[in-house]
């Protein structure tokens, strides 16, 4: 695994754009040499993207679609979402050798490898959720060649399905060791099973005709929340152990724009002004956060720090930090296992100080 460091943003030359579908392209960055050991990254990691579109700054996360096996390269896929304003930009815009500002890789949706392990991956994604699955995919391929790999994806139709050249040339490449089943909205499938959107029922139809092998399984999901509910639900249902499902979230079920909402404490909790110690990059910052009001992350922006963050809204872990001393509690967590939880991190843009003196480390993320 790769060694945990500070989220920090390098203004990054974009090397290639290409077109893979009408509205997804496929951007890929020139990482100097100096900067190399700064974007190792692991399969199924994102990187997030500072732009400046109309006088404003917006932070937007993208799954890295290329595998750590492919040295010095770091490709991301951008799909051009109605209304959004990033995505538009860089869909629209974007070229060779301009600079965009990329903060260093992070994330959780990944697994350690084994070579001397025989498993079977298994994948749910739809639309620009095989991103990520696409890296995995190919780093499990060629670093476990014992185990197999299946894929469900599910898209509108054939036109809107990203990466399908690829994912034709890796099931001529790796044999019977990738299975790809797409299953399209529009579709006109003779077999049911293979038309409309991946419901919790058809979910366990595909589980039980395409997965029936007596192997150790991992299971990952990634795509729009309905989708990844009914997923879910369909592995519950079949009994799958919780640790062996895998869920990268795109976007938080709430509104992730602007300050979070407040988390007023518990009866009883305390509920004044704390002394927040942060602690960055070895040096010590005191805040003064108001237990009923906005999170540490916000109140450290407003006192000038430059502390890392992207989503705002609990789903990535850019915001990463371990409390030290001190109570605080979380109004949201999407991202942290209960393992990180009970070890001290915190999302800081969700933390609130449920004592009168707290101290929060960002350089133990």
């Amino acid at each position: 695994m790769t060694t945990p460091r500070m989220a920090r943003f390098h203004s990054l030359e974009v090397a290639n754009v290409h077109q893979e579908t009408a509205d997804c392209i496929v951007v890929g960055f020139r990482i100097p040499e100096a900067e190399q050991a700064d974007f190792r990254f692991e399969h199924g990691q994102y990187v997030t993207l500072k732009l400046h579109v109309n006088g404003e700054e917006l932070r937007r996360s993208y799954s890295i679609c290329s595998s750590p096996l492919d040295r010095g390269e770091l490709r991301i896929a951008v799909k051009k979402v109605t209304g959004g304003r990033a995505s538009t930009e860089l869909v629209e815009k974007l070229k060779p050798g301009m600079r965009i500002e990329v903060m260093t890789p992070m994330g959780n949706f990944t697994t350690a490898i084994d070579p001397t392990r025989e498993r079977h991956f298994v994948a749910f994604a739809a639309g620009s959720g095989i991103t990520p699955i696409l890296s995995i995919l190919k780093t499990v391929l060629r670093s476990e060649p014992k185990s197999r790999f299946t894929l469900f994806y599910g898209n509108t139709d054939q036109d809107r399905i990203i990466f399908r050249k690829r994912l034709e040339e890796l099931k001529a490449q790796h044999g019977g060791r990738l299975a790809v089943h797409h299953i399209l909205t529009l579709g006109k499938d003779e077999d049911m099973l293979f038309n409309g959107r991946i419901t919790k029922e058809k979910a366990v139809e595909l589980l039980k005709r395409f997965v029936t092998d007596p192997l150790h399984k991992e299971f990952f999901i990634c795509g729009p929340e309905q989708m990844m509910v009914n997923v879910s639900e369909a592995l519950e249902a079949e009994g799958v152990d919780k640790k062996r499902i895998h869920i990268e979230l795109f976007s938080t079920p709430v509104a992730s724009d602007g300050k979070k909402a407040q988390a007023p404490p518990s009866e009883g909790a305390f509920s004044g002004t704390a002394t927040v110690k942060v602690i960055m990059d070895g040096r010590e910052a005191v805040l003064q956060v108001k237990a009923n009001g906005d999170a540490v992350l916000d109140v450290a922006l407003d006192a000038g720090m430059d502390v890392p963050f992207a989503c705002k809204g609990a789903v990535c872990c850019t915001c990463k930090a371990r409390v030290v001393e001190g109570k605080v509690e979380m109004a949201m967590n999407y991202a942290l296992t209960d393992e990180e939880v009970a070890d001290g991190y915190v999302l800081t843009c969700q933390t609130h100080p449920r004592s009168a003196n707290v101290t929060i480390d960002y350089d133990q993320h």
